[in-house]
């Protein structure tokens, strides 16, 4: 049941016309220099006004739009297996275990058992504030979003941005605690693969057909199996490629120009191997990221920090991709149905979720509660949401119970609520992070406990 771990993203609807061929490529190419163009200029905009440079490329995606380009949903989806690969690869780059001494245990209950409370704590928000299609706010019980799509959602939500994150705090730089920046970066990087392991478990409870559905025990025997096959053969695969990727940088790199061409042909050797080994492909690069970041290298010129630096570039352009196709691919007009319970679920995300998911372990923090108020501030949304949000769409036509008369309205609803919260959760928060590192930093009142 979870051998959609991987989430091959399903196209959403059929492609489009051949119209975009008729263009002179020449005339193609130079649009897209423009458009990336656009995009630097555009993310040189958003940092000056205080909110993350992806946000601006979101909006300029959402202005060009996908009707001007005539690009199928078809073939940007398919982009997005390899972006998200890459980016999962990226984020266990940056899982550097040497920053996190003191605190990794707190670390990772944060980024597994906050990912999975804040879901659960927003699957129960959605249901009470929804209607049963999603497109109006009906407070109660009388008539909620089904609880599959309802959890879809909240699932989606449960991966954080680090590159967004850091992107703001870097005004405030001096304000903000050089440990809980660690924690921030190691939280966003773990949570990934967990938001992931998360959905998958949602989708295959929720999507069960009558027939496999023949008991509790039956359906929670059948997707534990197939849990610990899919994450026990990810995490081999992705350990045996960490080792590989030492030997091959110790016998084949000459400078560290050439570990683009190694991290890049790891991580998409790894994805194939761990998915035709029955593993999942993103456990597996994520795996293989953190272990060659913490391996040892018979160059001295070659560590964890040389590495990033040179995928650094790459990760951004692929993040700026992904923000971009994504902006092209969703007609604004078709946005306004779901605000209400868009602005409603990006509220309780962002001051109950949020919040609760990180002040539920104060008890066991190594940080103090101004940092951890930071931390719990600090969970903007990127690039995971949104490529899961096209899967969301397809899965609601697969969900138990649901009405096939209202089934294409809850799904497109379902993936505009997502979309809406990842544009008012970068906006809103990324606006606001500064002030607030500012004011938790300033000295307490006398008389007051810090």
């Amino acid at each position: 049941m979870l051998a959609n771990l991987d989430l091959p993203i399903a196209s959403a609807t059929a492609g489009a016309d051949a119209s975009l061929n008729a263009i002179p490529v020449e005339a193609q190419v130079l649009f897209i220099g423009m458009v990336f163009l656009g995009t630097l200029i555009v993310s040189r905009f958003s940092i000056r006004i205080g909110v993350p440079a992806i946000l601006g490329v979101l909006i300029l995606g959402l202005v060009i739009n996908i009707h001007v380009l005539d690009v199928s949903h078809a073939e940007v989806e398919k982009l997005h297996v390899f972006a998200l690969a890459l980016l999962l690869f990226y984020a266990g780059l940056k899982t550097d275990l040497q920053s996190i001494r003191g605190f990794l245990e707190y670390g990772l209950l944060l980024a597994i058992g906050g990912v999975a409370i804040s879901t659960l704590i927003l699957a129960g928000a959605i249901v009470w504030l929804s209607s049963a299609s999603g497109a109006t706010l009906v407070p109660g019980l009388a008539e909620t979003m089904p609880l599959g799509a309802a959890f879809l959602i909240a699932a989606c939500l449960g991966s954080t941005d680090a590159g967004a994150t850091l992107s703001v705090l870097r005004q405030v730089e001096r304000q903000v605690p050089e440990r809980v920046r660690h924690l921030l970066e190691f939280e966003s990087s773990v949570n990934d693969p967990s938001a992931l392991i998360i959905y998958s478990i949602c989708l295959s409870v929720f999507t069960l057909t009558s027939g496999q559905a023949e008991s509790i025990q039956t359906m929670a025997l059948s997707a534990s199996s197939s849990l610990l096959q899919k994450l026990g053969s990810g995490l081999l695969v992705g350990a045996g490629f960490g080792y590989v990727a030492k030997v091959v940088i110790n016998h084949f790199v000459i400078d560290k120009e050439q570990l683009l061409v190694v991290a890049m042909s790891i991580a998409f050797v790894d994805y194939g191997c761990a998915h035709f080994l029955g593993g999942s492909g993103y456990v597996a690069v994520y795996v293989t990221g953190v272990f060659m970041a913490n391996l040892h290298y018979r160059n001295v010129q070659i560590n964890h920090q040389s590495i990033q630096e040179v995928l650094l570039p790459f990760n951004t352009m692929t993040e700026i991709s992904i923000f971009l196709l994504f902006g092209l691919l969703v007609n604004p007009a078709d946005l306004i149905p779901s605000l209400p319970a868009g602005i409603a679920t990006a509220a309780a995300l962002m001051l109950l979720a949020r919040p609760l998911s990180v002040f539920c372990f104060q008890q066991v923090s190594p940080f103090k509660l101004r940092d951890s108020s930071l931390i719990a501030w600090c969970g903007l949304r990127g690039a995971v949401p949104l490529a899961l949000s096209f899967n969301v769409s397809n899965a609601i036509h697969k969900l138990q119970g649901l009405d096939p008369a209202v089934a294409a309205e809850l799904a497109h609803n379902c993936q505009s609520i997502v979309f809406i919260v990842v544009i008012l959760n970068l906006l809103m928060q990324g606006l606001s992070l500064p002030p607030v590192c500012r004011w938790l930093s300033a000295p307490p009142t006398p008389g007051l406990s810090s």
